[in-house]
């Protein structure tokens, strides 16, 4: 498609054009706020549904369906006759001119706000970049769980004990909340779920292994919240090692800078994010982790008309010297306090800046066992772990996924079991 002309069917009317990059957190909470009054806004994603990031890990271990955190972008906004979304992926901008260049097509702008959130980061190893699983998307969890059950079956097949057991070996890198839940998730998997499904294999052989590059893991937490997962994980069976920086992997083997290497066909990486970035700003706009730079209204540097919020956003301040924490709270903060701005540009009226309120932070280990740093108390155990369900329930979008959601978690906490763990992957179509 000709890139160079105007994406088709966007009405002109006499109201001010957001056009918004990104359905995540941000990006979808802006749009939701922007008034039809004063606003015609377009959306833009890759995908035509919105993720709920956060259980991405349930759904590489067979605890959830895609379709359970994920939700149809033009479901949402079949009321909101103001919104028009289209599939498309931002190419480059023209700050200049207020025009944005898309996959399908150009479209002019009022104001344009990015919130295109971040992707893996591979800190320029390529090998890891080639042979390593992210999980940044539904797809890539979805591929992990399609990789860890296969691999399951080809130990089966094979006659080579070591061969099993290297197939059956997982390696999760980082020590994050995606990177300890997922260990946990997947050693709850290998001592109450994966036995039952392939009985002949000896899981001794199977060792979960968590590498951190720091001294601590959710290094974002409290040291008592820090220390207390590791306990949880210990209590589970994963091997974790902190200090440990993965040097490469070649789809065989770990290789570490402190120790020989590890022998695994299955490298998950959680450890570290890069902002997903788009061409047509100065090298100087992007600072550390290719994050825009802004002011304290989430305007890009140099740039009136244009905004990003979200994980691609650095706003540097005196509580925040390398910027706000990448996460689904400061997504949605920006993107609250932006939509009121807009409309008091629209008024002419001073904009207010952006203060990050620290609503606490979450991590759950497995059954029973979560940590959570809320402002004033931090939760341990049963009680964390029901405050995290609690939370991330009711974020999800839709009454449908919330109640298939329920379901799911209350069967497999009675059952340890769930009916998920299906083999899905394209096949190629046949020649009549």
């Amino acid at each position: 498609m000709d890139d160079s002309l105007p994406i088709p069917r966007i009405p002109e009317n006499d109201r001010r054009r957001v056009v918004i990059v990104g359905g995540g957190f941000a990006g979808l909470k802006l749009a939701m706020l922007l008034p039809a009054t004063f606003f015609q806004v377009i959306l833009l994603d890759r995908n035509n549904f919105h993720q709920f990031q956060p259980l991405f890990y349930q759904v590489a271990t067979a605890g959830l369906e895609p379709s359970s955190i994920s939700f149809p972008l033009r479901k949402i906004f079949q009321k909101k006759k103001h919104i028009h979304f289209r599939v498309a992926e931002a190419q480059r901008v023209d700050p200049a001119g207020g025009r944005l260049y898309t996959s399908i097509g150009t479209i002019d702008y009022d104001y344009l706000v990015l919130a295109m959130g971040a992707d893996s980061n591979f800190f320029g190893m390529e090998d890891i970049a080639r042979n390593a699983i992210p999980m940044k998307s539904t797809s890539e969890a979805l591929y992990i769980r399609n990789t860890i059950l296969q691999n399951y079956e080809k130990a089966l097949a094979t006659r080579d004990e070591n061969e099993a057991a290297t197939l059956m070996n997982i390696v999760v890198v980082g020590g994050g909340p995606t990177g300890v839940e997922l260990a946990g998730a997947l050693a709850e998997m290998k001592k109450y779920v994966l036995p039952k499904d392939y009985p002949e294999l000896d899981f001794s052989k199977m060792q979960v292994y968590l590498f951190e590059a720091n001294a601590v893991l959710l290094k974002g937490m409290s040291p008592h919240s820090s220390g207390r997962a590791k306990r949880y994980l210990e209590k589970l069976g994963v091997h974790v090692r902190l200090n440990s920086h993965v040097k490469s992997f070649d789809g065989y083997a770990v290789t570490l800078r402190e120790g020989p290497a590890f022998q695994t066909r299955t490298l998950l990486w959680a450890a570290g994010v890069r902002a997903n970035t788009l061409e047509g700003f100065p090298a100087e706009t992007f600072g550390q982790g290719g994050r825009l730079k802004v002011d304290e209204y989430n305007r890009v540097e140099g740039c009136d008309r244009i905004f990003a919020i979200g994980d691609m956003s650095l706003m540097v301040s005196e509580h925040y010297p390398a910027g706000h924490p990448q996460v689904a709270q400061t997504a949605i903060q920006q993107a609250k306090l932006l939509g009121q701005n807009l409309v008091n540009l629209v008024h002419s009226r001073p904009l207010k800046k952006f203060f990050y309120i620290d609503k606490g932070s979450l991590a759950t280990i497995g059954r029973n066992m979560a940590v959570a740093d809320l402002p004033r108390i931090r939760l341990y155990g049963f009680l964390a772990w029901f405050v995290w369900i609690f939370v991330h329930l009711m974020a999800i979008l839709g009454q449908k996924n919330k109640l298939f959601i329920f379901i799911n978690w209350f069967w497999n906490y009675w059952t340890y079991d769930q009916s998920l763990r299906l083999i899905l992957r394209q096949e190629k179509k046949s020649n009549p």
